[in-house]
């Protein structure tokens, strides 16, 4: 098979037409013959250029409203023939059949339409192609014969070979692009059994099989390390926007930068209030809600303005001039917000490195997997959303909570759930304390936080405990109420209870049990 292969005849049918022209008329300008269908070829006739439908190949008209269109062997024996096999080619001349040297699809908008929560049966139904993938696999499969085109994205490259070439492809571009062909109806098929997949399965089950449908975004300079190589894929059948958004300025983003601004907009996005969080190593290590997004950031610097440093820092309102002079003071890695004022920009672009990413986008959590990644296989759990009601929560102590305390307990159990276990944090009512994250005991994150807020200046006389999980025995009841706090909540469920809630009603302390736990590992 010789390198370059002279393209005398393509099939063109699309579902998007961006850049199309700008292929076909390179193809015409090499007397390339072009076959197409349905809107494909009325949008190149349109544009005055001679293609050839492919009913007219075929001796058969497109039938069942376009469904069937290409399914037929003078079509896919053009596709399939191997080129090197005589005995082949001599069967398509005995059959009437051209050989076909350019397959050009791209399919159905399945994934884009099934992102719409409301989409029907129906519609999602009709929206799955099948004449479209098969060509694209009959193409990709005889790729050292076959150019197989499957988006926009490769029209430069093949254009670009077609002019310098002569009308020639070469021998890698074709590989390079059946590779891709390959990808993308595996990541269709995928996309469909997923959809499917979820229509049937029963609440709170997990499913028999799942697809990763990813698309590389970036490659990153490295990732957790410098030895380590690293790249950012999107899930394309999520209908979240990319974790990395929209970067307005700074260098490029590392793969820890994006790991925590993973954990930073999820837990600014818990708050309906103006909310600013601080966070370091996936880690909160502050955070305020207020009704002045000023307020908020001030708050949350104030619990650990130490961590802080190379941090990140998240809100869920717009960065305005007054917090953007604020945070200018500060080495930070990264801001993530919905949107920042042009004295913002102004001041924040000044800083050469720290990036700026603009993160639009309501968080629906329901239809998506946790996963993680271990020896020969993966973990998936849905993601902690849902588990908590309010109306279950139990006060097991003589005291009630305040009103104070009250708000404080609701505020702080959207945070901790953010906070690697064991995950101890102390508030108020619209601000962290003292946060202590990731120890091995319940008492170490209690100390740590403590210390913390000791650090910060902070009072915790009257403030709220906060346990992602319980309490297994009454010394860390003891040690919040030596700090100074006043109620804790926390799940519950020690084979000590008893002895926990007894320690905090010798304390006076009001304790919650919500009958949930928030471990993050």
């Amino acid at each position: 098979m010789d390198d370059n292969l002279g393209i005398k005849r393509a099939l063109i049918s699309v579902y998007d037409k961006s850049g199309l022209l700008d292929l076909a008329k390179t193809l015409a300008g090499f007397n390339v013959e072009i076959l197409s269908t349905g809107g494909t070829a009325k949008f190149l006739t349109e544009n005055n250029l001679k293609v050839t439908n492919v009913s007219d190949v075929t001796g058969f008209p497109e039938i069942l409203g376009g469904r069937v269109k290409t399914l037929h062997p003078k079509i896919h024996g053009g596709i399939l023939a191997k080129r090197t096999d005589e005995d082949q080619m001599n069967e398509l001349s005995a059959h009437g059949i051209a050989p076909i040297d350019m397959v050009v699809v791209n399919l159905y908008p399945f994934e884009k339409t099934v992102a719409d929560p409301s989409v029907s049966l129906t519609k999602a139904l009709e929206n799955i192609d099948i004449g479209g993938p098969t060509m694209i696999r009959a193409a990709a499969k005889n790729f050292p014969g076959v150019v197989v085109v499957t988006s926009p994205d490769f029209y430069d490259q093949i254009i670009e070979e077609l002019q310098s070439n002569e009308g020639s492809v070469s021998y890698h571009l074709r590989q390079k692009l059946a590779l891709a062909a390959f990808q993308r109806t595996s990541q269709y098929d995928a996309a469909i059994s997923d959809y499917l997949s979820a229509i049937e399965k029963e609440p709170s089950s997990m499913p028999e099989a799942i697809h990763l449908n990813l698309q590389k975004i970036q490659n990153l300079r490295y990732g957790e390390n410098p030895h380590q190589a690293a790249a950012y894929y999107a899930d394309t059948a999520s209908s979240l926007p990319p974790g990395t958004g929209k970067q307005l300025h700074g260098k490029e983003l590392s793969f820890n930068n994006i790991l925590d601004m993973n954990a930073a907009i999820g837990l600014s996005h818990e708050f309906e209030q103006p909310c600013a969080i601080v966070l370091k190593h996936s880690n909160p290590c502050g955070a305020a809600v207020d009704d002045d997004i000023v307020r908020a950031y001030e708050n949350a610097f104030k619990t650990d303005s130490v961590s802080a440093f190379g941090g990140i820092v998240s809100f869920n309102r717009e960065v305005n001039k007054k917090v953007a002079e604020m945070m200018s003071k500060v080495f930070l890695e990264v801001i993530v917000a919905p949107s920042f004022s042009p004295e913002a920009l102004e001041i924040l672009t000044k800083k050469k490195n720290l990036r700026l990413i603009e993160w639009q986008g309501d968080l629906d959590f329901s239809q998506e997997y946790d996963i993680k990644k271990v020896v020969g296989g993966y973990l998936l759990q849905g993601m902690d959303v849902g588990g908590d009601d309010e109306k279950k929560y139990r006060v097991v102590t003589n005291r009630q909570p305040t009103e104070k305390e009250w708000a404080a307990m609701r505020f702080g159990w959207k945070i901790v759930k953010w906070v690697k276990s064991n995950a101890v944090i102390y508030v108020s009512k619209k601000q962290t304390l003292g946060i202590g994250a990731g120890q091995m005991s319940r008492v170490d994150s209690s100390r740590f936080a403590v210390q913390k807020s000791k650090d910060a200046g902070l009072s915790l006389r009257g403030s709220v405990v906060i346990s992602d999980a319980f309490f297994p025995f009454r010394d860390g009841i003891d040690a919040a109420a030596e700090a100074g706090a006043a109620a804790i909540i926390q799940p519950g469920g020690s084979i000590r209870d008893q002895q926990v809630i007894d320690a905090a009603n010798e304390h006076n302390m009001a304790m919650v049990f919500t009958g949930v736990r928030h471990f993050r590992h």
